[in-house]
């Protein structure tokens, strides 16, 4: 069993910055190493949205367009961790954002049915 831990998030005003962290950790601690790493949100009312995705290696990213220019995700696998950078928030980023990790490929890292671990999800409060 993979153990998912976020920190960070809380409040900001438009056009600040917050980041975010998500360290990993269980049985599969090997295997985490070669698994996607993603972050997606969830606004009150509305379905979970991918934000971003990053790959085993850490050298390919993915983002959603609304986060594009704005967010920056990074992983440190040496320390089990990876990190989302939001800069210029805006009121819709609004949300609790969730780590999630598994072994899924390109074509479905943006569908959060393929991911098997979860983090219990940090709120993200932006006020204009």
């Amino acid at each position: 069993q993979v153990q998912v831990v976020e920190s960070g998030g809380g409040s900001a005003q438009a056009g600040e910055s917050l980041s975010l962290s998500c360290s990993f950790s269980g049985r599969a601690y090997m295997e985490y190493r070669l698994y996607t790493l993603a972050w997606f949100r969830q606004a009150p009312g509305k379905e979970r949205e991918f934000v971003a995705a990053i790959n085993w290696s850490g050298g390919t990213t993915y983002y959603a367009d609304s986060v594009k220019g704005r967010f920056t995700m990074s992983r440190d696998n040496a320390k089990n961790t990876t990190f989302l950078q939001m800069n210029s928030l805006e009121v819709e980023d609004t949300a609790v954002y969730y780590c999630a990790a598994d072994d899924v490929s390109q074509a479905m890292m943006r569908t959060p049915i393929w991911y098997k671990y979860w983090g219990q999800g940090t709120q993200v409060s932006v006020s204009s």
